[in-house]
């Protein structure tokens, strides 16, 4: 128990409990009373709304999971089973499938205010090293998902992605071996993506109670990312204040997420997917998913030979160095002010960042020829150059704007 609780249970059973299993305590002192900063804005709502797509993705996944069938000759027929005998089949599989796209688009948007804001600087570098780790596993968990309705494009990105490790030298072809359970992408390679993507988002809300436990050992970053200097002055409890912003912003969330779902819920998938997997027939143009498609782009921009080292090689380097330099992006940026809001050179940069990847999001998109690959490269380039030597250099040479001297100030000034 903690020696400055202000929690007294408020019955005999709570008394019983709380001497036992202390989790109203706990909950009372860590989530309804956390001191959380006054002016969190509305992009502070989406580490809320990533636990409410998490929960939807969670529930209508084991529910699928019991009508699916892990199997190459059944597989495909069991999802359209599913979509059309399957009583709320249909909507259980469009919140599941819609579920993933909202879900990383709710995702970048986190990423990105944390870049903006500074979220990733002491003392936090915890806290966004376990968010990088939360979107590797995202990602991993969401491909092994496609493949599973095993169409023609869930097969083939199967076979595109999982040749990957072949590039890799001595241990890549065992590697690739055992991903796919032989020699090709086949039954034994539905089998484990099957089961990994069911074992997977547990892992990921095991990783999300380590990163908001991180968070509430340093407390909340704010828009202006002043630390807090006085608790009752700067600081709200976070019930009901912010459970009620948190829960608003989850409903507005819910409108698109409900449209999609409801009334356009194939429009985000590739119509190709709706073709059985056929091995001796090659799409066009194989995509995956539209979330992947900036890393994508930066796999096949790299189609040139670096000393000893091929294309394909250095494609993949380039490829888990775009997701890796994430988890090295707490150093790399050297200024001591977090809010890009005072920040004016690294405002210009940061929105070029995030045009560069959008770029890169349309490019992944489009076929692997002619000025779409000039621009794959130009993109590529922006974007380690971005964190490698403009984050470095602005951190020394720029002037930021005056700080706020605290979070009351910033907030009563506003008000005046």
């Amino acid at each position: 128990m903690s020696e400055h609780s202000t929690y007294t249970p408020g019955s005999g059973i709570e008394k019983w409990l709380d001497e036992r299993l202390p989790i109203i305590r706990f909950s009372k002192e860590h989530l309804m009373d956390f001191p959380t900063p006054k002016n969190l804005n509305y992009w502070w709502t989406f580490g809320a709304i990533l636990v409410m797509c998490l929960g939807i993705q969670i529930v209508t996944g084991v529910i699928l999971a019991m009508h699916y069938t892990p199997n190459i000759g059944m597989a495909f027929d069991s999802v359209e089973h599913i979509r059309r005998d399957v009583n709320g089949g249909r909507m259980i599989q469009s919140f599941h499938a819609v579920g993933a796209s909202m879900f990383f688009a709710a995702v970048y948007i986190h990423i990105f205010r944390g870049m903006y804001f500074g979220s990733y600087k002491a003392p936090r570098e915890i806290l966004w090293i376990l968010g990088v780790l939360i979107f590797l596993l995202m990602m991993a968990t969401a491909f092994m998902g496609y493949v599973l309705p095993w169409g023609q494009m869930s097969g083939w990105a199967a076979t595109v992605i999982t040749n990957i490790f072949a590039a890799i030298p001595i241990v890549g072809t065992p590697l690739l071996e055992l991903l796919r359970g032989g020699f090709s992408v086949g039954n034994p390679t539905l089998n484990r993506f099957f089961s990994l993507h069911y074992l997977l988002p547990f892992v990921i809300a095991a990783v999300v109670a380590l990163h908001i436990w991180a968070l509430h050992v340093p407390g909340n970053n704010n828009p202006i990312g002043v630390d807090v200097k006085d608790t009752k002055r700067d600081t709200l409890p976070f019930h009901p204040y912010y459970t009620m912003k948190d829960a608003f912003g989850m409903v507005l969330f819910l409108i698109p997420f409900a449209w999609f779902a409801f009334f356009a819920p194939d429009i985000l998938g590739h119509p190709d997917n709706y073709i059985q997997f056929n091995s001796q027939v090659t799409p066009a143009h194989i995509v995956p998913e539209w979330y992947f498609l900036p890393f994508y782009a930066i796999l096949r921009a790299i189609d040139f030979n670096l000393l000893f080292i091929d294309s394909k090689l250095l494609g993949v380097i380039f490829f888990g160095g775009s997701i890796l330099i994430l988890f090295f992006l707490p150093w790399l940026d050297t200024s001591k002010v977090r809010s890009g809001n005072f920040r004016p050179m690294f405002k210009w940069f940061y929105w070029l960042f995030v045009v560069n990847f959008v770029a890169l999001t349309y490019l992944g998109a489009q076929p692997a020829e002619g000025i779409y690959v000039i621009l794959s490269k130009i993109c590529t380039a922006y974007y380690f150059i971005h964190f490698i030597v403009i984050l470095p250099v602005l951190g020394r040479i720029e002037t930021p704007r005056p700080l706020p001297t605290s979070i009351s100030e910033s907030v009563l000034g506003k008000a005046h």
